[in-house]
């Protein structure tokens, strides 16, 4: 036997990459009706999530580690529902999000066809990418528990700081006395963005328990991808961008406060 079922996961991909057009697919048609495509950000965990649970339940009985894929189902599960709450709850009473209604207002022709191309396909699609160390950790078979161990703790450490960085936030929104005030308190006073580090610390952690052999290994592009979308691409170059013109003292805040790794605050 050897140390991973090849051939269970190559049919485990197959079935994997059909439930994530699914559930892709199901929430294009709900955004149709709620008139409201950022719905997506609450279904892109959870579709991760669905991939994952769907590998670990066609790995039964292919004689993989079960400590290592209870573990990887818990922190997946884990991030995805707390991430789908938390959208969801922010979301809730709002319109669009400015970030789609901008990418569609460039449609020309049929919007909710725009739409599936430009925004649904490619999140489908990177989904399914970035969730490939959980889908290989389901069916290595050698026991690595020092490494399991590492990654839960690196899993645990990203998972506090987006939990607490998002609560921080919430209470700051519903205590300010002006929308130009600057959230620069608690975590948030060591880095700008202390959600989105934890987010890319949560993803190594998640990455690690597959990280055993090449196969896993090879896969540490997905907590590469995560880091490069939240921290250079979709995440904090366009959020800073937009608070930069709408609040002037963010430059003053900018100017003191990391911009993402957690630091002490430069001086005056």
């Amino acid at each position: 036997m050897t140390d991973f079922a090849g051939s269970r996961f190559a049919t485990g991909l197959a079935v994997t990459a059909a439930v994530d057009v699914v559930v892709f697919a199901v929430t294009w048609v709900v955004a149709q009706r709620v008139r409201r495509y950022s719905v997506i950000d609450v279904t892109w965990g959870l579709a991760v999530l669905a991939i994952t649970a769907t590998s670990f339940t066609w790995s039964a009985g292919a004689h993989a580690d079960t400590t290592r894929r209870v573990l990887v189902l818990s922190m997946t599960a884990a991030w995805a529902l707390r991430l789908a709450w938390h959208i969801g709850a922010r979301n809730r009473g709002h319109g669009e999000d400015p970030r789609y209604a901008a990418i569609l207002g460039k449609a020309r022709g049929s919007v909710p066809l725009y739409a599936l191309r430009r925004v649904f396909l490619p999140q489908a699609v990177i989904g399914f990418a970035v969730s490939m160390p959980q889908q290989v950790a389901m069916y290595q078979r050698g026991s690595r528990p020092a490494l399991d161990a590492i990654g839960a703790v690196v899993f645990v450490t990203g998972f506090g700081f987006e939990t607490i960085a998002d609560a921080q936030l919430a209470r700051f929104r519903r205590q300010r006395r002006s929308n130009d005030e600057v959230m620069d308190r608690g975590l948030w006073r060591y880095s700008r963005h202390p959600n989105y580090f934890g987010e890319s610390l949560l993803w190594f952690g998640l990455w690690l328990p597959a990280a055993g052999d090449w196969r896993g290994l090879a896969t540490a592009v997905s907590p590469l991808v995560v880091t490069f979308l939240v921290g250079f691409a979709t995440g904090k170059p366009m959020l800073e961008k937009g608070m930069a013109k709408r609040k002037p003292a963010y430059a003053a805040y900018t100017a003191r406060t990391s911009g993402f790794i957690p630091l002490p605050p430069k001086r005056r």
